[in-house]
C-alpha cells in the first residue's frame, strides 16, 4: 500500500499478514495499452481474468468449485502502469459469505525503458476488488464447498459479506448524448456472454473525451446487472458531474451494466 493516505473512499482493505495469496507475473504487451502507452482498463480486466483462472487451476477446488461469475469490479489506479513493464499480481480473498467472495488483486509494475518510451517512470500500482458469485453448471448461485470456504475464510476476518451497490444512480432518460456501441463477435466468450474485458473497452472509448480523469488517480467501478448475448444492440448513456463520469449500458431498454469513473482532486 502507498505510504500516503489511500486516495479513495471507501478504501480497499490491505491483506492480512496471516493471509496466503496467489502470485503471478505477466508481461505488459502493446495490445494492453493505449496510444499514450498507459495500460487500459480492459487490459487490467484481462489480467484479473487470467489470474483468476490461473489461481483456481492451482488449487484443489477446480473440480468442486469451478464456476464463478463477476458481479462487480473496482479498479483503483493509484500510479498508472505503462509499457514496457512486467506486472506482478497478488490475489487473495478480502471478504466472503457462503455463496460469494470479494477477491482482492494488487497489481504492481516495475517499469522499463525502450526506444519508444525512454523516460523512467515511478513503479505502477493498481488495487482491485471483484465481487465473485459461486454458481453451479446451470449458472445459479451455489454454496461454496466446505473445503473451499475454509481455504478462503483463512485469508480474511470478514465472513459476512453482503452485497451493496456502489453505483446506485438510475439511468437518466434517453437524450441526444446517447450513442450506439457496436459489439463484435470477438467480444463474446464461449458461454455466449459479453466478455468482462469487452465492457471496459466501451468505457475506454468514452474516456477519450475525459482524459483529465485518467491523468489523476482514479477509481473505476462496473456492476454487471444482466448478461449481454450475441446479437444485442447496446446503447451507451452517460453523464459527467464534476470529477465523476457515469455510464449506463442499455440493452432492450434495460440497464445491463453501470459504470462510474471518479478522479481524486
Amino acid at each position: 500500500m502507498p505510504e500516503d493516505p489511500y486516495p479513495f473512499d471507501p478504501p480497499m482493505q490491505p491483506r492480512l499478514s496471516k493471509a496466503q495469496f496467489f502470485e503471478t507475473n505477466y508481461r505488459v504487451r502493446t495490445d494492453d495499452v493505449d496510444q499514450e502507452m498507459r495500460v487500459r482498463l480492459d487490459g487490467t480486466a484481462r489480467y484479473l481474468q487470467d489470474i483468476a483462472n490461473d489461481n483456481i487451476e492451482a488449487t484443489d477446488f477446480h473440480d468442486s468449485d469451478p464456476f464463478w461469475i463477476v458481479r462487480r469490479t473496482v479498479i483503483d489506479v493509484i500510479e498508472p502502469i505503462s509499457w514496457p513493464a512486467t506486472v506482478t499480481l497478488q490475489r487473495w480473498c478480502g471478504a466472503l459469505s457462503t455463496r460469494w467472495t470479494n477477491m482482492r488483486v494488487r497489481v504492481t509494475a516495475e517499469h522499463e525503458t525502450n526506444r519508444f518510451n525512454p523516460q523512467m517512470r515511478p513503479p505502477g500500482l493498481i488495487e482491485t476488488e471483484a465481487f465473485w458469485i459461486n454458481v453451479n453448471d446451470k449458472g445459479m448461485p451455489s454454496r461454496i464447498t466446505d473445503e473451499a470456504f475454509g481455504m478462503l475464510a483463512a485469508m480474511t476476518d470478514e465472513h459476512r459479506l453482503r452485497w451493496k451497490t456502489m453505483n446506485p444512480e438510475p439511468a437518466p432518460e434517453p437524450g441526444e448524448t446517447d450513442r450506439v456501441h457496436v459489439l463484435r463477435s470477438t467480444d463474446f466468450d464461449p458461454f455466449k456472454h459479453l466478455n468482462n474485458a469487452a465492457y471496459w473497452e466501451a468505457v475506454e472509448d468514452e474516456l477519450l473525451a475525459h482524459t483529465d480523469l485518467t491523468a489523476r488517480p482514479h477509481r473505476a467501478i462496473i456492476e454487471y446487472l444482466r448478461p449481454i448475448t450475441p446479437g444485442a444492440q447496446m446503447t451507451i448513456r452517460r453523464r459527467r458531474d464534476g470529477d465523476r463520469l457515469s455510464m449506463w449500458m442499455i440493452v432492450d431498454d434495460q440497464t445491463a451494466a453501470t459504470i462510474s469513473v471518479t478522479a481524486t482532486a
